[in-house]
């Protein structure tokens, strides 16, 4: 019986001792390999969502919001460079932000992807203005 409330006061002993505590995060730590946001896109060819991304910009554009927009666009000609639709877009864009490089950088390789397009002579004034 002696032997019990010994052993009861060296858990309660036990208990009193300030043991080091783990450092409390409110933020869950992630790894550097496994966080997305410090790693870089990298794009492949991707029509399907070339065209996903262009849909959402011209909703964009259509509310007015004109960088949101421009940023679809910029994406869409990431995941497929060759989507004219994409780079003309982006330009009228860039006109309404008043961005002339973005422009003349735009129109111009709309124009490559697409000389014979009906607006391609529209698209050209537009450049020649610029110049």
């Amino acid at each position: 019986m002696l032997l019990a409330g010994a052993s009861a006061l060296v858990v309660a002993d036990d208990l009193k001792r300030e043991r080091p505590q783990p450092p409390v995060s409110t933020k869950e730590e992630v790894p550097p390999e496994e966080d997305e946001s410090l790693t870089t896109k990298e794009y492949t060819f991707n029509p399907l969502q070339a065209q996903k991304e262009v849909r959402v910009g011209e909703y964009y554009f259509k509310k007015g919001s004109y960088r949101a927009a421009a940023g679809r666009f910029r994406e869409a000609t990431k995941w497929n460079a060759g989507y004219a639709e994409a780079w003309l877009r982006l330009g009228e864009t860039a006109e309404k932000q008043r961005d002339t490089q973005t422009v003349k950088e735009a129109f111009a390789k709309y124009l490559e992807l697409a000389p014979d397009a009906k607006d391609a002579a529209e698209i050209r004034k537009k450049l020649d203005k610029l110049k």
